[in-house]
């Protein structure tokens, strides 16, 4: 036991540090608690630093990440954002390198704080409490029900013996973390956070001012003239990404650890053979990433096999609805991911190979624990030589994507989109990813040399080569399902800004035609998943068919509950996803989807105010990666009717989005109608879905759907009333005869209507009611009624 002097000296002095960290706003000030901060623990033992960790620790977590109390279980209201005068942010913002180096030596992994918390930890002297509130949505929908959060930990391995019943109220339940994950847990929250509050000023500047998509282009590689240093500067200032960046590199093995890494720390000195704790803390890092970045809000987090096999279900999609991710973690999510991506150009270019047997949890698909036998994908074998990590984004990253690009809604911001796709342009091209897209980090945290760096790691390939056929056949669905998912999106959002779509959709197919191998490659997998032939001539086609399973389930279960609804706006059908359809030739394939992109995208700028030669380029340049995608000498025109083919039609007339159009619209393949657009910011979403599904069926009843027949009413039919006198005696027959009379007037007209709007193409539209204006004006209209009636009792 510890001297009670000792312990009182520990305790005071573990107050005045806290005191001193809440008064700290200015950068002197900050600088001198993180001096402070670092003498302390360097004078202190473990069992000294105790009271530091149980009292001063969350208050250095809250002025960090600038959170109001992270003790605190109540999150803030969705109004109000957590204070941005962190001290991560600012020394993000601020122009002092002092301030920047201060913070990150003090939280840097081979730091005195990192290695206080481990041996802290490692005699488990304390533990913390973290608030569910700040939890990934579903894990939150999880713990609320006493159902789930009992089978949580064999779902998730990362939460096994972390999830404890309350000692206070026995029914709820919390989550027991050491101090490494504690910290962990609040520094993976931080971007999740900080994204939802700029998303809230963000919808709130839209409303007042128009946002301009020429801002945002910078962000997506290749759009601009924006080099790869200029990228990197914006990473050197970024203190949140070093210290991401630091953590993944001292703490994410991605080769043999024995192996040059800069930021390896003494707990971290001995071979993976020899101790399991690394690659436990490994995967509890990349799990915790993901599932906070990737997952969240996703209302199928976990691989539907794997809930099967533990016979559990959830409604996830009623409670988290159909919501885009996060907004604001493209950075992040861009910089994980593409470490990550580290550990498959590691095993094929030449630098020290892991082996699958040599830690067998490095190969389970999504991170679940191999020993169940819970897999989700039996892979071939030479899928199985894919990096290891890479099986544990694949899922979580694909649907991350997705749920961008279908659920974000037509008006907000495109900054966010642009991030995402990004990161998905990078995760497809794993053959660009070296160390020296790391060197400027290197620079700015270690001070290595970056000559140096680049004469150790300087890589070769630059292209696809048939080395990387393994890891595009298991990531397949990103170069084909996902490119049509993307081609719906680009459909719904061309009208924001022709040029800046075009732009994405021209560099997803020249990264799908940028070698002849890739392309004859996924042309070939695309005729084995749908030839019915066990048995092919081609040699080359009869090595594909053994991962054809593993497409499909891979297909079902990525794309699980992710399809274009009625209320999308979008050119696809609603279980199109059942499907490949990227080589399709039908009104649906992606050859005729992309076809008809480049009509309209060519009328959207040559018909605009100023059409500049370098968007005719770019649409040139499209048509030429197109034919050459689908084999063809140029981009075959749609064919279109006699009946549609009008003269001297204006841009706007042509293309305008989301309208129903004349009578012989019905007749093509078009969904993105008026009143079947994305849920909008001034509408009401269920009442929105409710009045659409309405009008649907009364348009159907109606037969409002389909165009009038030119035959009908071209015949009148005559009643012949007999010679015979009818007296009429009594008002009970008077009040009959005028019943039926008006009745069939009524009907007379409803008929007339109908065909009149049958004629002229017109249908029954009740989702202008679903406006927030009309639900605001009518519930004024009833307050104000019962209001009325209320003072009328009264008095």
């Amino acid at each position: 036991m510890l001297p009670h002097s000792y312990a009182v000296d520990s305790l005071s002095r573990s107050q005045d540090l806290a005191s001193a960290i809440l008064a700290s706003t200015t950068p002197s000030q900050i600088s001198a608690t993180c001096a402070s901060i670092d003498f302390f623990l360097q004078s202190h033992s473990p069992d000294q630093s105790r009271h530091f960790f149980s009292i001063t620790f969350p208050i250095l977590i809250c002025k960090l990440f600038g959170f109001d109390d992270a003790s605190s279980l109540p999150p803030p209201p969705p109004s109000q954002k957590p204070p941005s005068n962190g001290w991560v942010e600012l020394a993000s913002q601020s122009s002092l390198p002092d301030l920047s180096s201060k913070i990150f030596s003090l939280l840097s992994p081979n730091g005195t704080l990192m290695n206080s918390i481990s041996a802290v930890d490692r005699r488990s002297l304390v533990k913390y409490v973290f608030p569910v509130e700040r939890l990934p949505e579903w894990v939150r929908f999880m713990l609320s029900n006493e159902k789930y959060f009992r089978v949580i930990s064999d779902l998730c391995p990362f939460f096994k013996g972390k999830v404890k019943e309350d000692a206070v109220q026995g029914s709820l339940c919390q989550i027991q973390l050491n101090v490494f994950e504690y910290y962990l847990f609040w520094f993976a929250y931080y971007p999740v956070c900080k994204g939802n509050s700029e998303n809230l000023d963000s919808n709130s500047v839209k409303r007042s001012r128009k946002f301009r998509l020429e801002n945002w282009t910078r962000s997506i590689r290749g759009f601009s003239g924006s080099s790869k240093r200029e990228m990197e500067q914006k990473f050197e200032g970024n203190l949140y990404i070093q210290l991401l960046y630091g953590y993944l590199r001292a703490f994410v093995p991605i080769f043999d650890l024995d192996a040059h890494q800069p930021y390896r720390s003494s707990i971290l000195n001995y071979s993976l053979k020899c101790d399991g704790s690394v690659i436990v803390r490994a995967e509890f890092l990349v799990n915790v990433f993901v599932h906070y970045w990737l997952v969240d809000n996703d209302f199928s987090p976990l691989p539907v096999n794997v809930c099967k096999s533990f016979g559990v279900s959830f409604p996830f999609r009623s409670m988290l609805g159909e919501i885009p991710p996060t907004s604001g973690l493209g950075e992040v999510v861009k910089l994980f991911v593409k470490y990550l991506n580290l550990s498959s150009v590691m095993s094929t270019d030449g630098f020290d190979n892991i082996e699958c047997n040599e830690s067998p949890r490095w190969r389970v698909s999504g991170g679940f624990d191999s020993g169940g036998s819970r897999d989700l994908v039996s892979l071939s074998p030479s899928v199985c030589s894919v990096g290891s990590w890479n099986s544990w984004i694949q899922r979580p990253l694909y649907r991350f994507i997705l749920r961008t690009f279908l659920f974000s809604p037509v008006g907000t911001s495109m900054k966010n989109t642009s991030q995402v796709f990004s990161v998905w342009v990078s995760y497809m091209e794993p053959w660009t990813i070296s160390l020296d897209d790391f060197a400027e980090l290197d620079v700015v945290i270690s001070g290595s040399s970056k000559d140096v760096r680049n004469q150790e790691t300087e890589s070769q390939n630059s292209g696809y080569s048939p080395v990387w056929q393994a890891f595009v056949l298991s990531n397949f669905l990103y170069y084909s399902s996902l490119v049509m998912h993307f081609i719906g999106f680009a459909h719904r959002f061309l009208h924001s800004d022709p040029e800046v779509i075009a732009q994405m959709v021209l560099k997803v197919i020249s990264l799908l035609t940028s070698s002849k191998e890739l392309v004859d490659l996924i042309k070939n997998v695309d005729v084995v998943f749908h030839s019915k032939q066990a048995v092919s001539s081609k040699s080359a086609l009869n090595s594909l068919y053994r991962i054809v399973p593993s497409i499909r389930e891979q297909l079902k279960d990525w794309e699980d509950g992710l399809c274009e609804s009625d209320a999308d706006g979008s050119f696809l059908h609603e279980n199109w996803n059942k499907d490949l359809k990227l080589f399709s030739d039908g009104e649906d394939g992606g050859q005729r989807l992309l076809q008809l992109f480049i009509l309209r995208a060519e009328a959207e700028l040559q018909g605009g105010d100023i059409a500049h030669a370098h968007s005719l380029q770019i649409i040139d340049s499209l048509k030429e990666k197109v034919s050459y995608l689908f084999g063809g000498s140029t981009v075959k025109p749609i064919p279109i009717s006699p009946e549609l083919r009008q003269p001297q039609h204006t841009r706007d007339e042509l293309f305008k989005p989301r309208r129903v159009g004349d009578q012989t619209s019905s007749n093509v393949t078009y969904k993105g109608d008026w009143m079947k657009r994305p849920i909008s910011d001034d509408e009401v979403a269920w009442l929105a879905k409710l009045l659409i599904w309405l009008s649907s069926w009364l348009n159907e009843s109606l037969g409002l759907n389909r165009p009038e027949d030119n035959d009908v009413g071209s015949k009148w039919f005559y009643v012949n009333i007999p010679g015979d006198a009818v007296n009429l005696n009594g008002s009970g027959e008077i009040v009959k005869t005028l019943v039926c009379l008006i009745g069939s007037w009524l009907l007379m007209m409803g008929t007339t209507t109908t065909r009149l709007m049958r004629k002229h193409g017109l249908r029954i539209n009740l989702r202008v009611l679903a406006s927030k204006k009309v639900v605001m004006v009518l519930l004024i209209f009833v307050v104000f009624s019962v209001l009325k009636k209320a003072c009328g009792l009264f008095h």
